[in-house]
């Protein structure tokens, strides 16, 4: 029997709770868990509905999708429309807000970031190139000594 951790657990059933819904046959062959077990865990979800929180059930796109929704709206709708989905406005606001800080200004630390990998890689290669350079000197003095011994039993022999 196989053993599933708590977080691949919770992240399976929140596909299969909304706002997402997944099809749970389709998740199934997705994830390679059997039907029953995914039935078994999301009416555990269900019976339990203070093992995951609101926050845990969204997954990342339906997150972003939430916030560009709401983002036209104004102060009344959003908040109803946060009352129907069971969220909170603040949840929205942090989305939006991680949302936000995740198209940061990536490009000045980017290009420094670049010229450090490819010194980082330079350097490895070098070494790479040092050590293989010392496995062919190895192999090559090991076939010389086997030459060797051969060559003087040869001798002995006679």
């Amino acid at each position: 029997m196989a053993r599933y951790g708590q977080t691949f657990r919770d992240r399976i059933v929140a596909r299969l709770l909304p706002p997402e819904s997944a099809a749970i046959d389709v998740v199934s062959r997705e994830v390679g868990v059997s039907v029953a077990t995914l039935e078994r865990w999301r009416a555990g979800a269900l019976a339990a509905p203070g093992t995951l929180t609101s926050t845990q059930r969204w997954t990342p796109a339906a997150r972003l999708e939430a916030v560009i929704t709401t983002a036209a709206m104004d102060e009344a709708a959003r908040s109803a429309w946060c009352r129907e989905q069971g969220l909170y406005p603040a949840e929205i606001e942090a989305w939006k807000h991680d949302a936000i800080a995740g198209l940061g200004e990536p490009r000045a630390a980017s290009a420094v970031e670049a010229r450090h990998d490819r010194r980082r890689v330079k350097e490895l290669e070098r070494e790479l190139h040092r050590k293989d350079k010392a496995l062919a000197e190895t192999a090559a003095l090991l076939v010389l000594r086997k030459k060797l011994k051969a060559v003087f039993r040869d001798g002995e022999d006679e």
